[in-house]
């Protein structure tokens, strides 16, 4: 079986997150092509293919940090499954917060996944490859066009 890797969008604002995030993705070898936007407006942009973001193609899966500044990403989350054009985009949640509000209202809102930010490093990892082999070997994931 030849595994289709698929673009990820990563809307998160803290740059140490993003750092964790890319490293724990190259130590598991993921083969995903992966974009960083760094508050909400810009993940609307950048899914919209609007200015800087006019040549990037739509990913596959967006990994939606909760607290961001311009729009959080529960008003992207919404603003995402409101739009028939990214209805049926996978959002994945991934953030601090273990407010069981912030839970509730981003699986009614339609995301598909509620991960929460593991503190170590290892743990991280471990949460990766959890991730990489479901969204690569169960899983199904839709490719749209704008």
């Amino acid at each position: 079986m030849t595994l289709r890797p698929f673009d990820i969008l990563i809307a998160e604002d803290n740059e140490d997150d993003i750092l964790l995030i890319r490293e724990a993705f190259e130590t598991v070898n993921m083969t995903n092509r992966v974009a960083v936007v760094r508050d909400g407006a810009e993940a609307m942009a950048y899914l919209r293919g609007e200015g800087p973001f006019s040549q990037c193609p739509l990913p596959g899966m967006v990994l939606l940090d909760i607290n961001m500044p311009k729009k959080t990403g529960l008003e992207v989350l919404e603003e995402i499954k409101s739009d028939p054009r990214f209805r049926a985009l996978p959002v994945v949640i991934l953030t601090v917060s273990e407010r069981e509000e912030d839970i509730v209202r981003s699986f009614e809102q339609g995301a598909c996944s509620y991960i929460r930010k593991p503190v170590t490093f290892t743990r991280f990892i471990a949460v990766v490859k959890e991730f990489e082999l479901y969204w690569t070997l169960v899983s199904k994931v839709p490719m749209l066009k704008r």
